[in-house]
């Protein structure tokens, strides 16, 4: 996976450029070309591969030929690029019709965005998973469409489940015996791979704190030193206490770590839909399975993160032309196999029921419907993905409740 689905402090630049332009008007870069009497649709995106630009332009051929009085331009930028040519595109009344990014609330807030509901029909709307269009709101209404989507699920070593006498796990109770059983066969297996290293020790939290029914907040408040939170982070202590893990879990980064368990060396870790391939091309013959993430009461929970599309309303003209080319995008035959091809998640009902019959994918299709997010339209987010990374890993020996106090503390100073 490409540098997607995430935020980067670039987000701020764009933003105050956001206030500039609304102060100033917003002109559109001049994309309705009035000579030819064709509507044209400026579309940044970033690249997520080097097919992106192709599939893009596919999609475009399609769409035009169907729509010929309409012409799509299209700019692909890399993830590095992306936010800057953004904000500078905004400061001098260029903003694109449509973008694909991640951060949205910011021009939300501004003004600068249609709803939503305005630039698709109903029946696409209505397409959308649930959970995944609520995590486009700001203040109830939907700025931005899901575009594509990644989850978590859990990776289980077969035939060291099958060595321990066990089965894969449901519930956090199953988990701790069995993955207690399986680091008891030696040899160097560890039962569950717990990656609280810095290099995304917020994701291992989400898994466990929310599978206890805890939350890190929403846009408006952060909530990580919470009562509710305190039962998934004693329950990874209990993991590490028992030996259930890897030595020195609190240090371990999850890319080095799902090496180990595609090498069959971890009996059980959470893992993503690259996970696949990477075992694949590495370790083909691994003998294993890929089920739902056990949570506290077996209730089923993903941890969801995903990018969108958005369209700024610069001259206000274009709504017409932007709604078709979404509807036609999001067109089940358009839009599987564009998501496909970069190797992503569907984000409509449509899309994983096209793609159900997928092996591979179907473990994290199917908890797609109940995935939860992190609260990154809460300008504090920020600060918090930092103190998860910093501080998490002290679990390993910090009691919970001090580490969760510590992360809410250096969340609070921003």
């Amino acid at each position: 996976m490409k540098k997607s689905l995430r935020l980067s402090a670039a987000v701020a630049l764009a933003a105050t450029a956001s206030l500039t332009l609304a102060s100033c008007g917003f002109g559109g870069g001049g994309s309705d070309d009035s000579a030819s009497g064709k509507t044209t649709i400026d579309l940044l995106v970033p690249s997520y591969s080097d097919a992106t630009q192709g599939l893009w332009e596919d999609v475009i051929d399609g769409f035009e030929a169907e729509n010929t009085d309409i012409d799509v331009k299209l700019e692909v930028q890399s993830w590095d690029n992306l936010e800057s040519v953004l904000a500078t595109k905004i400061q001098a009344g260029e903003a694109p019709d449509i973008y694909n990014g991640g951060a949205f609330a910011g021009f939300a807030a501004d003004g600068l965005l249609y709803p939503a509901e305005d630039v698709v029909s109903a029946d696409t709307y209505s397409d959308f998973q649930d959970s995944f269009l609520a995590n486009a709101e700001v203040d109830g209404t939907a700025y931005a469409l899901p575009l594509i989507a990644s989850a978590r699920a859990l990776f289980v070593n077969n035939a060291l489940l099958e060595q321990a006498g066990v089965e894969a796990p449901t519930t956090w109770d199953e988990l701790l015996d069995a993955a207690t059983k399986v680091s008891a066969l030696g040899g160097g297996v560890a039962g569950y791979g717990m990656p609280l290293g810095s290099e995304e020790a917020q994701a291992e939290a989400a898994v466990w704190l929310w599978g206890g029914g805890g939350t890190f907040g929403d846009a408006t408040e952060i909530t990580v030193d919470d009562p509710a939170n305190l039962p998934g982070a004693e329950q990874i202590k209990k993991m590490i206490d028992a030996g259930a893990t890897q030595a020195d879990a609190g240090s371990t980064d999850r890319s080095p770590l799902m090496d180990i368990f595609v090498q069959g060396k971890i009996g059980m870790q959470v893992g993503l839909p690259p996970t696949v391939g990477q075992i694949a091309d590495n370790n083909p013959d691994l003998d294993y399975s890929i089920v739902p993430i056990p949570t506290k009461d077996g209730s089923p929970f993903t941890l969801g993160v995903m990018d969108q599309l958005m369209a700024f309303q610069n001259d206000g003209d274009k709504q017409d032309a932007i709604t078709k080319f979404f509807d036609y995008y999001y067109t089940a035959d358009v839009y599987v196999p564009w998501v496909q091809a970069e190797g992503f998640l569907p984000v409509t009902k449509s899309g994983a029921e096209q793609l159900s019959s997928e092996e591979a994918l179907a473990p994290f299709l199917e908890v797609l419907p109940d995935a939860q997010f992190y609260p990154s339209t809460n300008p504090k987010w920020q600060a918090t993905d930092g103190a998860f990374k910093a501080l998490f890993g002290q679990l390993q020996t910090k009691p919970a409740q001090d580490v969760l106090t510590e992360i809410q503390a250096q969340a609070d100073a921003g």
